[in-house]
């Protein structure tokens, strides 16, 4: 891996808050994610199953962690079970965990290679009345590759049938949502790297300069920094392109005149950024464009002083598209007849601001977190208003990364980050 250890403090804390929530006598197993197959022997590279991450820092595939908090031995309530290391894999594949080297990265004690799993699961269920298989219930997921976890819930079902069945999901959604100071300042470091990849771009944009060129400079700061890349798949979106909320081609050449509306950001040890910043290909903003910039800059000020202990995520959209309506009525976009005539399922401001403002954020980019259940402290969410003009052939978007504190404002990771439309175009123009 490229980051730096973590210290083995961090999962061990994380275990025992997953171990409180779990049923008496109940036993929960994670695996690790498998590495996907593309053609012939060609394999996408490895990311890490985001559960197992967090629980036991094991960034290696065929791992898997067994929890058992009321086993009747010390040696059976945490268990890693890791593929056998050699010294022809040494060779072939690189360095794998040894035992030794698992229990300095997870502060697990108990390590069998992967052989003995099914033999140790075996022992693990006579004592237990309930397993915990671990789901993807995230709002946003839509799977339709079968993955290791789906694979092992199938073949358990199907062995242990007089088990109870619980699910480690709803725990997850709840404690990974609140952040660990340790997790707060590794997302930090990843909004760091971020910092110094925009700024990188600062003096590089020039007329005639094209988004992917964009993208290999981003990607040249990002990875000399220790991180893998990108934290999800950029968008650098010339001109109209910026309409587009999901464009990825990057493949255009930016012109003079045009805005290019970035939506890219580094990971640091699997905990992810997600920043936008909407910059001049020529250096300076036009007036209608910075007219249009400096509104949504004060919908995400205005936006960010929200995201308070005990807010509700549903209430605090409609709040901010409030805010949102007021500044489309100020640029003349909407007027007051299509406010009085909106349709409350779809408020006028959704013309031009269709997507939600913030969502939370971590290891996943839309990170785990129950939208039902009020903020609390040491959530860290994004921050992300826009205002899409198709019409005018440019749109903008602005995001920050915020921790909730338990009292006064969230606390901006991003807030070194230019985001001042004055201070883009002096640092362009240097």
């Amino acid at each position: 891996m490229k980051y730096h250890q973590i210290n083995s403090a961090l999962f061990v804390k994380n275990r025992k808050k997953f171990t409180a929530e779990m049923k008496p006598n109940s036993v929960a197993v994670f695996n690790s994610n498998d590495i996907y197959p593309v053609s012939a022997d060609s394999t996408l590279p490895f990311a890490q199953h985001r559960d197992i991450f967090y629980l036991s820092g094991v960034d290696q595939e065929e791992s898997i962690l067994l929890l058992f908090p009321d086993a009747p031995y010390e040696n059976q309530k945490e268990i890693l079970f890791l593929k056998e290391t050699n010294d022809h894999i040494a060779v072939w594949e690189g360095e794998k965990l040894t035992k030794e080297r698992a229990f300095q990265v997870s502060g697990i004690r108990t390590v069998y290679w992967l052989q003995d799993f099914h033999k140790v699961l075996n022992e693990m269920m006579t004592y237990a009345d309930t397993m915990y298989i671990n789901t993807n219930e995230h709002y946003r997921a839509s799977v339709e590759t079968e993955t290791r976890e789906a694979r092992f819930v199938k073949w358990w079902k199907e062995r242990y049938p007089a088990h109870n069945v619980a699910k480690s999901n709803p725990i997850l959604q709840r404690i990974r949502s609140v952040k660990e100071s340790e997790e707060i300042d590794l997302i930090q470091q990843a909004c760091d790297i971020t910092e110094k990849g925009f700024r990188r771009l600062l003096s590089f944009v020039k007329p005639n300069v094209t988004e992917y060129e964009i993208e290999a400079e981003l990607a040249h700061e990002f990875i000399r920094n220790r991180s893998k890349g990108f934290a999800y798949t950029p968008i650098i979106a010339s001109g109209n392109n910026a309409n587009v909320l999901h464009y990825i081609e990057n493949n255009q050449q930016c012109k003079a005149g045009d805005l290019i509306l970035l939506d890219v950001a580094a990971e640091y040890a699997n905990y992810s950024s997600d920043m936008s910043r909407t910059i001049p290909v020529s250096g300076r903003f036009s007036d209608r464009q910075k007219a249009v910039y400096n509104a949504v800059l004060r919908v995400k000020n205005e936006a960010t002083k929200m995201l308070t202990p005990g807010t509700l995520w549903k209430q605090y959209h409609i709040e901010v598209g409030k805010i949102m309506t007021s500044e489309l009525l100020g640029l003349g976009l909407i007027d007051k007849a299509d406010v009085q005539n909106e349709n409350p399922e779809w408020p006028a401001y959704k013309k031009y601001f269709m997507h939600g403002t913030s969502h939370h954020m971590g290891l996943d980019t839309h990170d785990y977190g129950l939208l039902h259940e009020p903020m609390k402290a040491n959530m860290v969410f994004t921050v992300e208003p826009g205002i899409y003009i198709p019409a005018e052939g440019f749109g903008i978007r602005l995001e920050d990364n915020v921790v909730v504190q338990e009292k006064g404002e969230p606390f901006n990771l991003m807030r070194n980050i230019p985001i001042e439309a004055d201070e883009i175009e002096s640092l362009m123009n240097e």
